[in-house]
């Protein structure tokens, strides 16, 4: 399971605050491309022992602003570590990429081996689009849609942003209906929020915007609740909604915190590090002890009977990395998470979505207060 950090990108969405950097003409892509897959190469024996869950995201970022062939390079790397063909292998890409560069650069995506393209398109209304500073308008959106279909894309997911307090509970319907009726096979929907270092949370200290109420969000929530269920979409998670079959395998194995290796910057990994079932092993080989980018922390994880690793049955400790920006390119850095630090997040992600946790899931309205409820599981535990 491998998650790529593409951390360039048009132009900078007004409540973005990921680490990005403007994809100018001039950008030297080829550079990052080298970058990460020599990473990958560094971390084949770690990516190794989280093909339980066989996928490969790219997003970021705009991954769909990287020409063809520093994709073909990145893919064809990580196809190489992990040993085989991926059963999921997803593509953010935005509307303006896709109505720039046609029919072609779909088709060359396609070659490459994906098979699930996500596309934020966040609204078909103009107005909305313009305040976020999204390049694409509604018929561009549109647009790039009808491109993907024409080519064969046969699992697109298409993501909207609801919350927004100038954001009118019409204007926000006749998206959702629209969305229905071109018929994704999965769609993401998240409410607005405010993060540290954005436009919009500046936009909000000095008096230029207002929140949304609470009230409003709710409303908006469960109107796009109830248009996907009357339309046949499974709510399978609180942001997330599928039709049969096409729940999203990559994004689905975060909630129940299967290992994930993040390559490029600001990139995050999971990984085992006790609790490990006897007789596991790294695959390949021994565990190395050192890479450039620091310790690795990741240990090994047992094979079942019959030769495929398996997730241990209790892991006391884990550790998250991450990849932080660098001079030199990126560095990692780790946290190391104790057993009730595991659990907590067990409870956390498990109650976001249908399957619940230990006996126990939350209705819609449920999921929306989530937070205060999980607290008080927390407390009480």
């Amino acid at each position: 399971m491998i998650y790529v950090h593409v951390p360039f990108c048009g132009s900078f969405c007004t409540y973005c605050d990921f680490y990005s950097e403007i994809a100018c003409p001039d950008r030297n892509f080829d550079a990052y491309a080298d970058e990460v897959c020599r990473e990958i190469l560094r971390r084949t024996t770690e990516i190794g022992s989280t093909l339980d869950v066989n996928t490969l995201y790219i997003g970021g970022g705009t991954p769909s602003v990287l020409p063809l062939p520093c994709l073909g390079r990145i893919i064809s790397a990580a196809r190489d570590a992990a040993g085989s063909n991926f059963t999921e292998l997803t593509v953010e890409v935005n509307p303006e990429d896709i109505t720039e560069k046609g029919e072609a650069y779909v088709r060359g995506l396609k070659d490459l081996g994906v098979n699930r393209f996500s596309m934020g398109i966040q609204s078909l209304d103009d107005g909305i689009l313009h305040w976020m500073n999204r390049r694409h308008n509604a018929d561009g959106a549109r647009k790039a849609y009808g491109i993907l279909r024409h080519q064969g894309a046969g699992n697109v997911s298409l993501d909207i942003i609801y919350g927004i307090s100038h954001l009118s509970d019409d204007t926000l319907l006749k998206t959702v209906e629209e969305i229905v009726s071109l018929g994704p096979e999965h769609i993401s929907a998240y409410q607005l929020s405010i993060e540290e270092g954005s436009a919009l949370a500046e936009m909000i200290r000095t008096g230029r915007y207002s929140e949304a109420s609470d009230e409003q969000c709710l409303r908006q929530y469960r109107l796009i609740c109830e248009v996907l269920k009357k339309a046949g979409y499974e709510h399978y998670e609180i942001s997330n909604w599928a039709r049969p079959g096409f729940r999203a395998v990559h994004n689905s194995a975060y909630w129940t915190r299967q290992p994930y290796v993040g390559i490029g910057p600001g990139a995050h990994s999971l990984s085992y590090r006790a609790g490990v079932l006897e007789g596991g092993s790294w695959p390949g080989g021994t565990r190395p002890s050192q890479t450039e980018f620091g310790p690795l922390p990741l240990e090994p994880r047992a094979a079942s009977p019959s030769g495929p690793i398996c997730r241990p049955s209790s892991a006391t400790e884990q550790t998250r990395s991450w990849n932080s920006r660098s001079v030199t390119g990126w560095k990692s850095e780790s946290e190391t998470l104790s057993g009730d630090e595991i659990r907590e997040e067990e409870i956390m992600l498990g109650l976001r979505t249908v399957e619940g946790w230990n006996g126990r899931r939350l209705s819609e309205d449920e999921w929306f207060v989530s937070d205060d409820i999980i607290s008080d599981i927390l407390a009480q535990s």
